[in-house]
């Protein structure tokens, strides 16, 4: 069984997973189809304005401390190989540095950026609007999931 440090790394690798599945599940389901339901401009505007507050302490705290507990209980489960949990373990890990933070620095943080240099009345900008949120959604939803089992994965690892 997972005990002391490792089983206190374990917990705060479950809820920090947890808690990003949530955020990145409310952004798929809810709060992207009420921006896009938004005139482009107003949309562009909004989701831009969204990508700086993101950038705040409060969430990428989460976001970054999450993806730094999983690699160190990656790390620590290859060093330590214990008996039990190892493949749960490892697998959380994976699931949340390469679908959650991985797709975010390869596939959202891109489009992010993209937008941001667009100026949001611009035909271009109505245009590139459509396929933004239809990709950018896209790739949300492996964020989330990959999170959810992530979250799955290291709570396996703690039975």
């Amino acid at each position: 069984m997972i005990d002391g440090p490792y089983f206190v790394l374990t917990v705060l690798g479950v809820l920090g997973c947890g808690v990003m599945a949530g955020v990145f599940c409310a952004f798929s389901t809810f709060v992207m189809r009420g921006i896009a339901q938004l005139p482009p401009a107003q949309g562009v505007a909004t989701m831009n304005a969204i990508n700086v507050s993101a950038m705040r302490p409060p969430f990428m705290l989460v976001f970054l401390g999450s993806a730094g507990v999983c690699a160190v209980l990656a790390v620590v489960t290859f060093v330590l190989l214990p008996d039990d949990g190892a493949v749960e373990l490892l697998l959380g890990s994976a699931l949340y540095l390469f679908g959650s933070f991985g797709v975010t620095v390869v596939a959202n943080v891109p489009r992010n950026d993209a937008l941001m240099k667009m100026d949001p009345g611009t035909p271009e900008a109505a245009v590139c609007w459509v396929s933004y949120v239809r990709e950018w959604t896209k790739w949300n939803h492996v964020r989330a999931v990959a999170a959810a089992a992530a979250a799955v994965s290291y709570t396996l690892a703690l039975t």
